[in-house]
């Protein structure tokens, strides 16, 4: 397991518990128009999350469009986020699969390239139940060796949810270190909190709760629009640090702004992109274009918030 010592955005004060708010950005994969892998595209955005000042990154995820990448090229991308990024911030490489053989191979994968931390969703599309989870999980576990492994819990994506006691179970695995949790109430973070230990990490997947995530037990954000615009994320991580009701009430709207315009679409982050001058780069999934109207909105946070 990772020491976490290693990285002092990880309080241990309190018995694990802390009120830091620590930024992952979800890292977007560069396509080429006609939908083929780009990797000096995705270099390009993985050298620009370098720069952001955020504590980590996490790739292979919804943002980087895992679901409609091949073995080979998900391992591709995973041996360039590890190269660009390994030796400036946390690398958390997305291994989970539709099936367990499946995430077993990038589990190996990350493993031997070199990774610290990954993580694995649960399986999708068919439905599992508890003992096939925490099967799922445990084989994961034992293949990622001393690899720190979370908990990716994205059930209005996946179809399958990991509740409050098999969470429980899952915590006891040597390995398991956290959770991320993707479009859930604080309801969720405050149940899951209470059953697991308190050094155990939760991440968020809302953007826009990074500031008040920490008081329902979280440890920080798994962020993909601060990968297109990182500067109201960290102005909004220092704002709630800073006790300043004011100007966490400012910083708060300016995430809500860009939130807003960008939201979880990828498509969306990847013309700014274009904007920004970062990479020329497309979605491989079928996401619709932004609009001339969304694109002038684009273009107004970019210009308010870079």
């Amino acid at each position: 397991m990772t020491d976490l010592a290693e990285h002092p955005t990880l309080d241990q004060a309190d018995g694990g518990a802390t009120t830091r708010r620590d930024i992952l950005t979800a890292v977007p994969t560069a396509f080429d128009a006609d939908g083929a892998l780009d990797l000096d595209g995705s270099r390009k955005i993985l050298r620009y999350v370098g720069e952001s000042g955020n504590e980590g990154a996490f790739v292979l995820g919804t943002t980087g469009e895992f679901p409609a990448m091949t073995r080979d090229e998900r391992k591709a991308v995973a041996d360039l986020a590890l190269e660009e990024l390994g030796d400036r911030m946390r690398v958390v490489v997305h291994a989970g699969g539709v099936s367990t053989s499946e995430a077993l191979e990038y589990v190996r994968h990350a493993r031997d390239s070199g990774a610290r931390e990954l993580a694995a969703l649960t399986p999708y599309y068919l439905p599992t139940t508890d003992a096939g989870l925490l099967d799922y999980f445990s084989r994961i576990s034992d293949e990622a060796g001393d690899l720190d492994v979370y908990l990716y819990i994205y059930k209005f994506r996946s179809g399958n949810f990991v509740n409050p006691e098999l969470i429980a179970k899952l915590a006891e695995l040597p390995n398991v270190v956290g959770a991320k949790v993707s479009e859930e109430p604080f309801e969720t973070l405050d149940a899951y909190r209470a059953v697991v230990p308190a050094e155990f990490r939760l991440y968020t997947g809302a953007d826009r709760d990074l500031a008040f995530a920490a008081d329902h037990g979280a440890q920080g954000v798994v962020s993909g629009v601060s990968s297109v615009l990182p500067k109201p994320f960290r102005e909004l991580a220092a704002a709630a640090d800073s006790g300043d009701a004011d100007r966490l009430t400012a910083a708060q709207a300016a995430v809500d702004d860009v939130v807003s315009v960008i939201g979880g679409n990828m498509a969306r982050m990847k013309a700014a992109y274009r904007t920004l001058d970062v990479v020329d780069t497309h979605v491989r999934m079928a996401i619709d274009a932004p609009d001339a109207a969304a694109l002038a909105e684009i273009d107004r946070v970019i210009a308010q918030y870079r």
